[in-house]
């Protein structure tokens, strides 16, 4: 068993906190299809590319997300909880593809933790001035998912 599969799901929803609602939620139509072109790419830390299917559309989508690899574990903080579209999206499909770094995943076995959970898996994936930001931000939840292509 791997340590992402060691964790008891986190039943609790998350929405994402009065700062982030505030702050990103106006902007994010503005911004994401500018980051979702940088993101992903190589050398390019701060997002990555997550593709998921419509969980009642059908339709393909590209959602950039702050996202690490530690071992075999994709790491993804859920800046806007864990009823985000795209969130329900990968755990209702079980899978997404995540594009890192320049390179392209497979993503299997979405998995809801806290963020305790979430940084014992995590080690040193995320410096210290991006955990000040998750407490900043009010970031409780984490979605792990254990790469496929390996």
């Amino acid at each position: 068993m791997n340590a992402a599969q060691a964790y008891p799901p986190t039943p609790a929803v998350t929405g994402p906190s009065r700062l982030v609602r505030s702050t990103f939620g106006p902007m994010t139509r503005m911004l994401n299809p500018a980051i979702v072109k940088l993101a992903g790419r190589r050398h390019v830390r701060f997002a990555a590319q997550i593709r998921h299917t419509g969980r009642r559309s059908g339709r393909q989508y590209v959602t950039p997300a702050s996202a690490r690899l530690a071992g075999d574990t994709f790491i993804i903080p859920l800046t806007f909880g864990s009823q985000s579209d795209w969130s329900r999206n990968v755990r209702a499909a079980g899978r997404c593809e995540i594009r890192l770094n320049g390179v392209d995943s497979q993503a299997v076995r979405p998995q809801l933790v806290d963020k305790q959970q979430a940084l014992q898996v995590a080690g040193t994936a995320f410096g210290p001035v991006e955990l000040a930001m998750f407490r900043i931000l009010g970031i409780r939840q984490f979605l792990l998912l254990q790469r496929a292509d390996r």
